[in-house]
């Protein structure tokens, strides 16, 4: 199933959080419903505008290369959803694999992709919860213009929004210029 928006300029903290609620929702209830892994995927989209020609773009990328991994493993896919919002697009599948294996092959994904740390891909297990990389030995995002981990440059707001942008932009206008 598909939802679909108008693409619009910015959107309130308000609107986020609330998107962030029906997301935990939507996970839960996948969780309850299907008792099997779930991937959530989002995009990592600074600033106030979360809906553009950009970012759908590259989420049309994201989820090409998440169906392509859960067709390489052969892994069967129960659910799938994708909603075109205007706090940004989000997927979801229910994947019937063990949650740990999931979030290392996405998580491998979000390092050797071009696009893929733009990507956020949360692994969710039914008995544990949210797997993070830290439980599978992994290390934590890195800022996208410095080597600190990520939530330092972020919670210091270390680089300027316009900063961060700019490098998001230059990330996906490079992607799309390759050809």
């Amino acid at each position: 199933m598909t939802i679909s928006t108008s693409v619009k300029t910015g959107v309130s903290l308000d609107a986020l959080l609330s998107a962030r609620d029906n997301r935990a929702a939507r996970q839960t209830g996948w969780l309850t419903h299907y008792r099997k892994t779930v991937i959530s995927l989002t995009l990592v989209t600074p600033g106030a505008v979360k809906d553009s020609i950009r970012y759908r773009n590259t989420m049309g990328v994201a989820l090409q290369a998440c169906d392509q991994l859960l067709w390489q493993q052969r892994w069967r896919v129960l659910d799938r959803q994708v909603l075109w919002l205007p706090t940004g697009p989000e997927a979801m599948w229910c994947v019937d694999h063990a949650a740990s294996e999931v979030k290392a092959l996405s998580a491998q994904l979000e390092q050797t992709h071009p696009l893929g740390r733009l990507w956020d891909i949360d692994v969710i297990c039914p008995q544990q919860g949210l797997i993070g990389r830290k439980a599978l030995g992994g290390t934590m995002r890195r800022c996208l213009l410095c080597d600190e981990p990520a939530h330092v440059c972020a919670r210091s707001r270390r680089h300027s929004p316009a900063q961060v942008i700019a490098c998001v932009e230059a990330m996906i206008d490079d992607w799309f210029a390759r050809d």
